[in-house]
């Protein structure tokens, strides 16, 4: 039977070599990271990505990271290169090769192309004498002590810190580009993070004859039959001029009951909630979904730019358009 104690300790030895190798890697973090930034900043044309075996692996994510980030990129297998995709890099562009070695026979094949195109190469490798790492235009050293693997032979450790080192490159460049929330929503529109990001209360909330909305003289029992017609658990209470004077929730029928209250009689307005959540059209539902859970209601009356009436949105609402 597996040892459990002995499993455990080993997952551990591997997260501890692996942070000791990013600590010393991020101590050793010099100009040359400055000048594969510049080189990036200054390239025309995209980001050619490319590695072998793991290495590519890493490479392909860290190319989707750059083109997520701000950065047009994407991976080229050296492999394929050689037959045929060399043909999508062009003199414009910047390639940036991985391989621990340095002596990836496949990359290397293609250095005389890349030479003879005028392309700038980035390398990042754990040999700084390697065949590679001569040709380089800027050489980033992410060598380890060791790998995590207990036979030294996997990549581990080594594949861990190119991959940090990729993200080193492409938050570098996201902070220099200037790129924030919105543009990294553009390029995610089919996702959580891009609902998150790109989704306004405007595109979904309730209006017109969808508001559950009375003046505040209406009779209580009225006022629940909006509340019922419209479905949203909630009536607001508003001035003709749409000015929101407070809301009827399920929570205060609940304590109207409680109070034995003849709801045929009263207005409503002598039992609503004044000085109800509101929030702003143009606010992001996102937004709407943070403060329907830090204040624990399932409602919010949404206002236009003059603070006036414009909808309403509930939980339903952020569950349909999958923001939550």
């Amino acid at each position: 039977m597996a040892n459990k104690n002995k499993i455990i300790a080993l997952g551990k030895a591997v997260l501890e070599t692996e942070a000791m190798a990013l600590k010393s890697l991020s101590n050793r973090l010099n100009s040359s990271f400055y000048q594969a930034c510049v080189l990036v900043l200054k390239c025309e044309g995209r980001i050619i990505v490319t590695g072998m075996g793991k290495s590519g692996h890493v490479g392909g994510k860290i190319a989707a990271t750059f083109a997520s980030t701000g950065t047009p990129s994407f991976f080229v297998h050296p492999g394929e290169a050689s037959h045929g995709d060399l043909g999508m890099i062009t003199e414009n562009d910047v390639v940036v090769a991985l391989s621990n070695s340095g002596e990836t026979e496949e990359i290397i094949t293609l250095l005389p192309v890349i030479k003879r195109l005028g392309v700038k190469l980035i390398v990042l490798s754990g040999t700084p004498n390697s065949t590679l790492t001569k040709n380089a235009t800027v050489f980033i050293d992410t060598s380890v002590e060791k790998e995590a693997c207990p036979l030294g032979l996997a990549p581990t450790t080594s594949t861990t810190a190119a991959l940090a080192m990729g993200d080193a490159l492409a938050v570098a460049l996201l902070e220099q580009r200037g790129f924030n929330s919105d543009d990294f929503a553009r390029s995610h529109p089919g996702g959580v993070l891009g609902r998150r990001l790109l989704l306004r209360v405007f595109d979904i909330m309730h209006v017109e004859d969808e508001i559950p909305v009375v003046d505040g003289n209406t009779i209580l029992s009225d006022a629940l039959i909006e509340m019922s017609k419209k479905g949203l658990g909630v009536t607001i209470i508003a001035e003709k001029d749409k000015t929101i004077l407070g809301v009827f929730t399920d929570g205060d029928i609940r304590r109207v009951l409680d109070a034995d209250v003849n709801i045929k009689s009263v207005r409503v307005c002598e039992h609503m909630s004044r000085n109800c959540k509101t929030i702003n059209a143009d606010a992001l539902a996102a937004e709407a979904l943070k403060m329907m859970n830090d204040f624990k209601i399932n409602a919010i009356p949404v206002t236009n730019k003059d603070g006036l009436l414009a909808g309403i949105i509930n939980m339903h609402d952020l569950l349909r358009a999958n923001v939550v």
